[in-house]
């Protein structure tokens, strides 16, 4: 009875957050107390010292043990060594170059995160700082340390701004963006320190893969990743797959055969009789919980006299139940500006994740092209896969692995069983004040919408600043409408624009701003309440009454 003895333990020694912050105490008050003789240093010996420091780190690793398992203990123990020291001076790098200074809480995450663990971490309690104290200590070992974010933005906007902690201290910084060359990413990754998003990293391992010359490969070993959104990355869309393709020599003519005759199917159901025999109506049943469409057989019958055919099923026809399956799927399965939108005559997938558009990147198997003769644009060649990885395998090669988020706890099993993860949960730097609503079912979307507008009107009425998270482009643009309709001033963010979604997301703390946003737009941006004083043409005055009205 597992369950009993944990409660046990949890009455004599607290939870197991507790007694892990217990455990790294003495770390952090070692870090304090050193704090007084590293502020003594001038600038020239600090970078000096952690110059000595990587060296001795070198030293004693090398020669490594061939054991992967002792390997990684061996360069655990080492590092694990200089952490208070190192610790120590990340700090005072930090609040001499950005005037920031890591607090007990932040000490503790970017203990956790040199551990090989996940730091759960609430919105605003500084992730991106917290991760400038693993990522030097582990970047001295000199393998290389990735720093995994979810946009080529937040990889550029990270790279610099705590690249300055990192220059300050003698390390080299590289930046991983979309649309780099081989010799650009090749200095990327020979930096001590790479940032880059997860579909970058997990591309051009797959690109190395496909290189028949050593020099010619960008990546230089899987040592350690810290991965920003642990969650969304490491869970969301862990069985995604990555894959390089070419066009195939297949006709297209095919697709828009097909496409003329699947609108005139009807959709059926699936119906039991009341001693539970199943039968189905109409040409076909769609599966909504498991994404799928399947031909009944009075559809297959139709289906064959259309095309004029004896059996559909036939060896020499099975080529062409792939293109009649492809059609079903993307007249009754994919929605325009749901799954994908149209742009400029071509067919661009919405990442449903992010709410993103994915340029360039296409459905397999000649679903994209069934999409593409639904839509009336030009076909394009069917592909062929080269080389593919799903993020989980990827992530799983690096000797160690970290991760931060905001939510993590409720996946901590997973995260245990995928990838042998702990998930400690970090208390928060002060106390936390918001209140958490349950949530409210509806029976229809429909009234559940015209509830959120309506709780929105209100908020807006009394100058409340209010972010609203959508799933999709179509529900954001649907919610749009109806603020519209209700004369609610507001600012629609659909997942184009990282740069001016940050700033935009920036200011939603204004005094009665209401911005509707995809799941992702404008991740990693602090929300002030109030605004972001940097961007606003208001005295600190006026800022301050706006702040206290929002607070209020």
């Amino acid at each position: 009875m597992p369950g009993v003895v944990d409660k046990v333990i949890e009455l004599f020694l607290g939870s197991k957050h507790e007694r892990e912050m217990k455990r790294l105490a003495p770390l952090v008050a070692a870090i304090n107390a050193r704090e007084p003789e590293v502020q003594k240093q001038s600038d020239e010996q600090l970078k000096a010292r952690i110059a000595a420091i990587r060296q001795e780190i070198q030293n004693a690793i090398y020669p490594l043990p061939e054991n992967a398992i002792e390997r990684r203990k061996h360069v655990q123990a080492v590092l694990d060594q200089y952490l208070v020291e190192v610790f120590a001076i990340v700090r005072e790098a930090a609040r001499r170059t950005l005037n920031m200074r890591h607090f007990d809480v932040q000490l503790i995450g970017g203990i956790v995160l040199h551990e090989g663990k996940i730091a759960e971490m609430k919105t605003g309690e500084g992730k991106t700082l917290v991760a400038t104290l693993p990522v030097v200590l582990n970047a001295l070992s000199g393998r290389g340390v990735h720093v995994v974010t979810v946009n080529d933005y937040l990889a550029r906007r990270d790279a610099e701004w705590m690249g300055t902690i990192y220059k300050f201290l003698g390390l080299t910084v590289g930046c991983i963006q979309n649309q780099m060359g081989d010799a650009e990413r090749q200095e990327a990754y020979r930096a001590d320190i790479t940032y880059g998003t997860n579909n970058e990293f997990g591309f051009d391992y797959l690109r190395d893969n496909m290189k028949f010359e050593l020099e010619a490969m960008v990546q230089r070993g899987h040592v350690y990743a810290i991965v920003d959104e642990v969650d969304s990355i490491l869970i969301d869309e862990a069985r995604t797959p990555l894959i390089i393709s070419g066009p195939s020599e297949l006709s297209v003519d095919l697709y828009y055969q097909v496409d003329r005759i699947i609108p005139k199917l009807v959709r059926g159901e699936e119906i039991r009789d009341k001693y539970g025999n199943k039968s189905t109506t109409g040409d076909y049943v769609v599966d909504e919980k498991a994404h799928t469409a399947t031909l009944t057989e009075e559809g297959v019958d139709k289906l064959e006299s259309w095309l004029k055919l004896d059996n559909m099923y036939a060896p020499e026809n099975y080529h062409l139940v792939h293109y009649v399956e492809n059609a079903l799927k993307a007249h009754v399965l994919y929605k325009r500006d749901r799954e994908y939108v149209v742009r400029d005559g071509q067919v661009v997938i919405v990442d449903e994740f992010t709410g993103r558009l994915m340029f360039g990147r296409r459905y397999s198997e000649g679903l994209h092209q069934a999409i593409e003769a639904k839509e009336g644009v030009k076909v394009q060649q069917e592909s062929i896969t080269y080389a593919t990885i799903t993020l989980q395998n990827y992530f799983r090669m690096y000797h160690k692995l970290a991760g931060m988020t905001g939510t993590a706890a409720t996946e901590a099993e997973e995260f245990y069983k995928i990838y042998g993860l702990d998930v400690v949960v970090i208390p928060t730097h002060r106390p936390m004040i918001r209140q958490d609503l349950d949530d409210l079912i509806y029976k229809t979307e429909e009234g559940k919408f015209r509830a959120v507008a309506k709780d929105i009107e209100e908020n807006y009425r009394k100058g409340r600043p209010v972010l609203v998270g959508t799933t999709s482009i179509e529900k954001s643009e649907r919610l749009s409408q109806l603020l519209a309709r209700r004369g609610v001033p507001h600012q629609v963010l659909n997942a184009k624009h990282h740069e001016k979604e940050a700033m935009i997301v920036a200011q939603a703390g204004r005094p009665g701003a209401v911005t509707v946003a995809t799941n992702m737009a404008g991740r990693g941006t602090d929300i002030i309440l109030g605004g972001n004083l940097a961007g606003l043409d208001i005295s600190q005055e006026q800022w301050q009454k706006d702040h206290d009205l929002v607070v209020s």
